[in-house]
């Protein structure tokens, strides 16, 4: 037995271990709704108060209005708590630019090679006087400069801000948190050169080489100690759902990366099989629960309600954690692999509607009667649309996992389709929405042209939704075509095309986006514009808005 196999049975086995401590702990009563723990993120008399620095004063006000209208009553929040607050973000303030910065160069990296790539493949003769813009190098490009420079970039920067706010301290180790980040993007830039003149180690998402990676993994290992120090020096009493998300998935991406990035150990059939346990996981165990934990915070946070079942919040979690580990194997059916383990990655695939159906559920019931705050609030946009393609990516991916789907799904652009809903449409957009809330406050200066978020949402959800559609659309249609033996093999291109070329169109208003949105951070932090340190950054209705006025540019 090999050590692929033995790996995914031995986290099999602990998945169904930890179900049963999880079933016991019900019964013991140990996760008992806890109203205490769903209002951490809130300072005393802070409920009801909405929250979005990416508004404008009057948009901001309001919106606290129609939350009054609603029979709402607010109160002046903890002036303490409040300081304590611009304490930790004081803290992180260094390290979340250094990581968003980062993200930045890379979204625009990325993105733009992204679409070449895209155009490439309904007009293939574009761009072909150099190796490293050739399909297989300019995608490969894309794909790490995306999932490692923009979206992990982003989510460190996020995590870096977020827990020592839930923690109520301050962040230890800053600057060994930005060595690190300084060490994971010096493997990515390393990584993308080593990719475009050819050399990679071949293994879906994790093409850079391992001599590179370990930059990376040192870098991971440096952020993740100063994490899990403040967490020992917390000061509150409940760990926030959104902790336990962010921690686990820190945890999770540098033992993936680590046992990915093994060299001369996953060989053959073998490295399949570690290969699309590594490539789902990073979306599973990684991006996923960082974007579940953010939509937890910021979601509550906008509206000033905490969410409805902190339970449910906790199921999710831990069902995400029992069941993800194995889902990768459904992309191995009619592979050379056990079908004892296609089958239970199928298993754990359908399994997975049950953490997808508790948040969801948590998050209607916590939005019930505000939804309308979305017109106001741009970050309640972001947070919303990315929730609802949560949902929406994966239910598709369950079912994407049959066996009877599969067979006309498999190494076709549906399955494309459905990675940018998850990765993009999910993640990208709620990483959007909690820089647009985050910045404000870390460089102590609002967004100066408002607009422009707006017009960065509908250019990016336009783009992403034309991008799905068409090439799931000409996914399905490509795999019809491909079972049918009748036809030639060139009838399953040419039915294509006109997706492609669609794909393309979305891919360009999405680059757009991207476009307005780094032009509008990099008006933000260099002082560009109007000079806005408005009430959005706090609201002045506490008992010490002068003293807290001070620190951030009142």
């Amino acid at each position: 037995m090999d050590s692929a196999v033995v790996s995914l049975l031995g986290a099999f086995l602990l998945s169904i271990i930890g179900l049963f401590v999880f079933i016991w702990s019900l019964r013991k009563g140990l996760l008992v709704e806890n109203p205490t723990a769903a209002s951490v993120i809130f300072a005393r008399g802070e409920v009801g108060q909405v929250d979005d620095p990416a508004l404008q004063d009057a948009a901001q006000a309001s919106m606290q209005q129609a939350v009054k209208e609603g029979g709402i009553q607010t109160h002046a929040a903890d002036a303490a708590e409040l300081l304590d607050r611009i304490s930790s973000d004081r803290s992180t303030a260094f390290p979340v630019f250094m990581f968003i910065t980062f993200a930045c160069l890379w979204l625009v990296v990325g993105s733009a090679a992204g679409l070449v790539s895209s155009i490439k493949l309904h007009e293939p003769d574009w761009l072909t006087d150099y190796a490293w813009l050739t399909f297989g190098r300019i995608r490969t490009v894309h794909l790490t400069g995306v999932l490692y420079g923009w979206i992990t970039n982003a989510a460190l920067g996020m995590i870096v801000w977020l827990l020592p706010r839930l923690l109520r301290t301050r962040l230890y180790g800053a600057i060994w948190v930005m060595l690190g980040g300084a060490l994971i993007n010096m493997g990515i830039a390393g990584g993308i050169g080593a990719i475009a003149t050819g050399w990679n180690d071949g293994m879906e998402y994790l093409e850079i080489p391992w001599q590179i990676a370990i930059f990376m993994f040192a870098g991971f290992a440096l952020v993740i100690l100063p994490v899990l120090f403040t967490l020992v020096n917390r000061k509150v009493s409940h760990l926030y759902v959104s902790v336990w998300y962010m921690t686990a998935a820190l945890l999770w991406i540098a033992l993936l990366f680590l046992v990915g990035k093994m060299p001369g150990v996953h060989t053959g059939v073998q490295q399949a099989t570690t290969n699309w346990w590594y490539g789902h996981n990073v979306l599973g165990l990684w991006f996923t629960p960082v974007s579940v934990g953010a939509i937890y915070y910021f979601l509550p946070k906008i509206i000033g309600r905490p969410i409805r079942s902190y339970n449910l919040s906790l199921l999710g979690f831990w069902t995400l954690a029992f069941f993800y580990g194995q889902v990768g194997g459904h992309h191995l059916i009619g592979g050379p692999v056990p079908g004892w383990l296609v089958t239970l990655s199928i298993v754990q695939s359908i399994m997975m509607v049950i953490p997808v159906i508790a948040f969801s559920i948590n998050m209607g019931a916590t939005l019930q009667g505000r939804m309308h705050l979305a017109r106001y609030s741009p970050t309640l946009r972001f947070m919303m649309f990315g929730g609802l393609m949560y949902l929406a990516s994966s239910l598709q991916g369950s079912l994407e996992a049959l066996r009877s789907v599969n067979q006309v799904t498999h190494f076709t652009h549906f399955t494309v389709a459905h990675a940018h809903l998850g990765a993009y449409a999910f993640v990208t957009m709620v990483l959007f929405g909690a820089i647009y809330f985050m910045m404000p406050r870390v460089l102590n200066w609002e967004w100066p042209y408002p607009k422009l978020i707006t017009l960065h949402f509908w250019l990016a959800a336009v783009g992403a939704m034309i991008y799905f559609v068409g090439l799931t659309i000409g996914g399905w249609l490509q795999g019809v075509a491909m079972l049918d033996a009748a036809q030639p093999f060139m009838a399953s291109v040419e039915v294509t095309l006109p997706y492609l070329q669609w794909r393309s169109v979305g891919g360009s208003l999405m680059v757009l986006s991207h476009l307005v949105f780094v032009g509008h951070f990099l008006a933000m932090a260099l002082r560009f514009g109007p000079g806005r340190a408005g009430a959005a950054l706090f609201w002045p209705n506490d008992t010490r808005s002068a003293e807290l006025g001070a620190p951030h540019g009142k």
